[in-house]
């Protein structure tokens, strides 16, 4: 029976309407040329930007992965949330270069830096991990917040999981494929004001269920509320292990997060997805000049300082409401036998407490905002994906191309999107093993664009030889690792050897294998500029530090004032004082 009542079923139909009233209007609106439609004609304000940033990173790892780490480790995955200063980085260090460049996709950034074979790969790259994660994931989150809030519903032999994917994927797919960037961006804006205000109604809702934050600290535990737990635990006498085993936990805070791998890799992995990585950036090439772009920017970074709040202390609470048995229901899902919290069923924590702790009609709100979420989090990818697509691929095989085919071409694009995310449903619902296994791709594809991207804008010496070995030899290192997991992530009962050279591979955890990356292409891309010719430093001009001129020097200086600076070190205050506050 479904958890829903029937005031909970009108407010999500107003929702639905809202949404398609606002896409409507904005379809309505020019999207006749490439730049409306990849672009929003770049005329998105600094609140759209800011706001479709932040509805574009909030997707199924904090609706499912992010709450349910909540209840399993605590805070420990706040470290994320808390790289809310790499939007600064976006937009202080590297707006300026995009916004100057005045380009399409990040692909097509580095063709101008580099050459246009480091474009082709970036964005092959890009298409095919946006493919196999994003779309992915987010199907994942979907089916696993309708099979909570509406178990039993059956519509012509599908079950809830299928439907609430396929409703999601094509009604976000339809408004994307006609109304571009432009749609995409303003219904984000309403989707956020949405999700953050149901989102704090089950922040409040859970405190109130368990008695109040001093409650929940006594329940959960001090090291439930510790960012860095633990560092050294007692009678430990080893000083550094990479690998994962089940006796040696130094410099880890439990058996997934090596803290010293979360201190050095986490932020090699923010600053690629938030400052390099078209799903996000091509909100910020939207914009009309530097200023509303870093102003977004900044904006989205005081926003994702929410998800701490809004998602990880829910799952706490969930964690809380079934160790006591306060909730009975949250206790038989989420704890076995034992008074144990069984690790998988955890993903459904925030789901569970909108099904179980929240009144009539603000169900509706937050499931609302968990709609809200998905979409959002589909929207964006499928309209990356096809901005990649016909502006790296197709506008180059097909130069002399008209402005309206290739608007037509781009909802194309789009519409093969939703039929691959319709066709990925069947494969995501066999098990939650794909889900974990998809979660650490992007810390193997991330380090070498990460390397590229920065040291190419602060290095005017290194070239397109540079760029290209450091993008191959790293996306191989990523590669053979992925190729060495996926039979331990998907086939059951599948290992290698104890001690074997696989066994090993696999066993490194994940931020040290990242890190790894990182360092060799540093080396690898240093190594072979240097070796090679300088690049022409003319058709560089104003894409690094070293050529700049005072003229882009100048405009960049104009185009801030303090408030932006004062906004900027409130964020940095506030993730020191949350750092402050999480450390036990």
């Amino acid at each position: 029976m479904t958890t829903l009542a029937p005031l909970d079923w009108i407010i999500i139909a107003g929702y639905f309407l809202l949404i398609l009233g606002l896409a409507w209007w904005v379809i309505r609106q020019r999207t006749d040329t490439p730049t409306d439609y990849f672009l929003a004609g770049r005329h998105l304000g600094w609140f759209i930007v800011g706001a479709s940033i932040f509805a574009s990173n909030i997707g199924s790892e904090h609706l499912v992965g992010l709450a349910g780490s909540g209840a399993t480790d605590g805070v420990a995955m706040a470290h994320y949330e808390l790289h809310a200063w790499c939007l600064l980085v976006l937009g202080w260090v590297m707006v300026p270069f995009y916004m100057r460049a005045k380009v399409f996709t990040m692909p097509e950034f580095l063709e101008r830096r580099f050459s246009p074979a480091a474009r082709t790969l970036l964005s092959l790259i890009s298409l095919v991990a946006y493919v196999l994660t994003k779309i992915a994931v987010g199907i994942f989150a979907g089916g696993i917040v309708f099979s909570v809030l509406m178990p039993d519903l059956n519509l012509f032999g599908l079950n809830s999981f299928w439907i609430g994917s396929v409703l999601v994927i094509v009604f976000t797919g339809i408004y994307t494929i006609l109304g571009g960037l432009r749609a995409v961006a303003y219904t984000e804006a309403l989707q956020t004001i949405i999700l953050v205000l149901g989102s704090f109604m089950v922040l409040i809702y859970g405190l109130k269920a368990i008695g109040g934050w001093d409650q929940l600290y006594a329940i959960a535990g001090s090291e439930m509320f510790n960012l860095w737990k633990p560092l050294v635990p007692e009678g430990f006498t080893a000083t550094w292990a990479p690998v994962r085993t089940d006796d040696v936990m130094a410099w880890y805070f439990n058996d997934q997060y090596p803290w010293v791998g979360m201190l050095f890799c986490a932020p090699i992995v923010g600053l690629w997805y938030w400052t390099t990585d078209q799903y996000i950036v091509q909100r910020v090439l939207g914009a009309p000049n530097e200023t509303e772009a870093r102003r977004g920017s900044i904006a989205a970074a005081l926003l994702k300082l929410l998800p701490v709040f809004i998602f990880i202390i829910p799952g706490i609470i969930a964690f809380a409401l079934a160790k006591t048995g306060q909730v009975q229901a949250l206790q038989e899902a989420m704890m076995d036998e034992n008074g144990e919290i069984i690790r998988e069923n955890a993903q459904a924590a925030f789901p569970l407490l909108v099904a179980h702790v929240l009144p009539v009609g603000v169900r509706g709100i937050v499931v609302a905002g968990l709609l809200a979420a998905l979409m959002s989090s589909l929207a964006g990818v499928f309209n990356a994906s096809s901005t990649l697509f016909t502006m790296d691929f197709y506008s180059r095989l097909r130069p002399n191309t008209s402005e309206q085919h290739l608007v037509w071409m781009g909802r194309v694009a789009t519409t093969v999107m939703v039929v691959i995310g319709l066709a990925w449903i069947p494969v995501i619902q066999g098990g939650r093993g794909l889900y974990d296994y998809l979660q650490g791709v992007q810390a193997y594809l991330a380090p070498p664009i990460f390397v590229v991207f920065f040291l190419g804008v602060f290095n005017k010496r290194l070239n397109k030889h540079g760029c290209l070995w450091a993008l191959g030899v790293g996306f191989a290192l990523g590669l053979f690792r992925l190729v060495v997991d996926t039979p331990v992530a998907l086939i059951e009962g599948f290992s290698y050897t104890e001690g074997s050279f696989f066994w090993i591979i696999n066993n490194i955890f994940f931020q040290y294998y990242s890190l790894a990356i990182f360092l060799v292409c540093v080396a690898v891309m240093i190594g072979v500029s240097y070796m090679t010719e300088p690049p022409a430093y003319e058709k560089i001009r104003g894409l690094t530090y070293g050529t700049l001129t005072e003229q882009d020097r100048a405009e960049s200086r104009a185009s801030w004032t303090w408030v932006d600076v004062a906004l900027s070190a409130l964020v940095l205050a506030l993730i020191l004082a949350a750092y402050l506050y999480f450390t036990g």
